[in-house]
């Protein structure tokens, strides 16, 4: 068959779906699996695909019964509970866009995304109301606050409309194209942007990578320890396991090693969904095997940051299940770039998700040849209707079919491609650049060390050099002694002008949500110090 292509991205690996096209209707209605099914397990027990159907149908109602009509957005401030698909679905299937905020943000923080994304209503878990009560009265475009949990007094509740509405709804006549919500992107390098998706990403990330890369299907019982207010554990813990009519578990505290290895030995998931830094941490307990977690991994994935081949080859070894480590971005709604099943090399991305185009162009937009750095710009079917209220970084990301990621790339003569650090962080070192990535993953190839991030600081003469900020394994002792077999570890690894003149040991590393590193918060301590 010929290679079909259409706006970069490979026609013949996507979904073809109608011009109208609501996905909650596909996704829920039209649901593969039966009613009595179980489809998330959360605090509170085993919920069925027949109570997410009626649920969903529910919420819709209790949105267009507050006034709320066709493309007005509600605020959504959830905790991983069986609420937050049912009132994500239902907004989608009543025409209302839902904006799923971050649930780690400050007072400050929620006050600008509500400004910002001008959201009529807000659902708020009841464990979180207390951040937003300082600024409910002041906020403009706000009209309604519902409590997801405990009634606090002052507010409806979620559980309270819910017994009320109609739990028959029509679906909204919308479009593949229209927008169905948004996303925040998390934040790593400033304020967090608001990010329009379209009906059709959804189902076209779950068939091209859920499916394709993944093979989930209706047996599979999936845990995401990423969160379900972004992008990557939406897709991991909701659209995917949709999809094919499996389970999802959700926990809605912090997924501590603890906690997850907890979580494993009692729901036993098939399919894992973490982020690096989460991997090293439970490697980090030798008490931590498959003994005492599930005995049914198939499946462990990583995104987020980029996954370093230690910690990828120690984690097989361990758990006898590789790590299937891939990148995406808010922007393009999950992984577009991976690692797949019988094909894993660590140390790289892997290679396009099928249905997905890549390129690495230089600072003129021509394409670089294998080996040279450059920065990352992909296409496919999932790619973000553009931002809101950002016209200049619209420009500067959105080019056609083509999406800057701000990252730095390189693609080696067999089609892999590696992680070089993102665009905001790299910087020179006597002439030559130097990607913080790389200084980090040679750092924590040191038997002491968890986890490292690294920076630019200007020396006594204002030439840029890399200052490292490391955290050690357990209560490995700290001095002199050890900066220095740090710094000689890096030497015997890259090149010298890479190796960090300053380290600075911590206890914690500021990240977003997703745990990327906030090299920029990093920059402002190291400035303020």
């Amino acid at each position: 068959m010929p290679l079909l292509v259409r706006y970069g991205y490979r026609v013949q690996d996507l979904l073809a779906l109608p011009e109208a096209y609501n996905a909650a209707v596909d996704f829920i209605d039209n649901a593969p699996a039966s009613a009595d099914r179980v489809a998330f397990i959360d605090r509170t027990g085993s919920h069925t695909y027949g109570d997410l159907q009626s649920c969903v149908d529910a919420v819709g109602s209790a949105l267009l019964g507050m006034g709320l009509g066709r493309d007005d957005r509600v605020a959504m401030a959830m905790l991983d509970t069986f609420d937050f698909p049912a009132v994500f679905w239902g907004a989608i299937k009543a025409g209302v866009v839902p904006i799923c905020m971050n649930t780690l943000l400050t007072t400050e923080n929620y006050d600008y995304v509500l400004r910002d994304c001008q959201a009529r209503a807000l659902i708020v878990s009841s464990e979180l109301l207390e951040r937003f009560a300082p600024i409910l009265e002041d906020l403009p475009y706000l009209e309604h606050v519902v409590v997801s949990g405990a009634h606090d007094g002052h507010h409806p509740t979620l559980d309270g409309l819910v017994a009320t509405a109609s739990d028959r709804l029509a679906a909204a006549d919308t479009g593949k194209d229209d927008v169905a919500f948004w996303l925040y992107s998390s934040g790593s390098t400033g304020l967090p942007k608001g990010v329009r998706h379209r009906h059709r990403s959804l189902a076209q990330t779950a068939h091209t990578y859920g499916r394709s890369i993944l093979g989930l299907g209706e047996d599979d019982v999936v845990y995401s320890a990423a969160k379900l207010f972004f992008a990557y554990g939406l897709g991991n813990a909701m659209t995917f396991p949709l999809r094919v009519g499996a389970t999802a578990v959700l926990l809605d505290g912090r997924p501590t090693p603890d906690v997850v290895m907890e979580i494993m030995a009692k729901h036993q998931p098939t399919v894992f969904f973490g982020v690096p830094t989460l991997y090293a941490a439970l490697l980090a307990d030798p008490e931590n095997t498959p003994e005492s977690g599930s005995s049914r991994l198939r499946r462990c994935v990583s995104a987020g940051e980029a996954l370093s081949e230690v910690v990828g080859n120690a984690w097989e070894e361990r758990f006898g299940v590789p790590i299937l480590d891939g990148i995406g971005s808010t922007e393009m709604l999950h992984i577009f770039l991976s690692n797949r099943p019988g094909d894993v090399r660590y140390g790289s991305s892997g290679t396009p998700v099928p249905g997905y185009d890549a390129k690495i162009v230089d600072d003129s937009g021509d394409e670089v040849p294998a080996g040279e750095l450059g920065e990352l710009l992909v296409s496919g079917p999932s790619s973000a209707a553009g931002y809101w209220n950002q016209d200049d970084k619209d420009i500067r990301t959105f080019e056609g079919p083509w999406t800057r990621t701000g990252d730095k790339y390189t693609r080696d003569l067999d089609g892999y491609y590696h992680y070089g650090g993102r665009s905001d962080d790299m910087f020179k070192v006597g002439g030559n650049w130097v990607s913080p990535f790389e200084v980090e993953s040679a750092i924590a190839e040191h038997e002491a060390v968890l986890e490292a991030a690294v920076i630019a600081r200007a020396d006594e003469a204002g030439n840029l050099k890399p200052k490292a900020f490391v955290i050690l394994i357990g209560e490995t002792r700290v001095g002199d002694g050890l900066v220095t077999e740090l710094q000689e570890h890096v030497k015997n690894r890259l090149e010298p002008w890479k190796y960090p003149r300053w380290i600075e040991f911590v206890e914690e590393l500021p990240k977003t949500a997703t745990g990327k590193i906030q090299r920029f918060r990093l920059r402002e301590l190291d400035r303020t110090s």
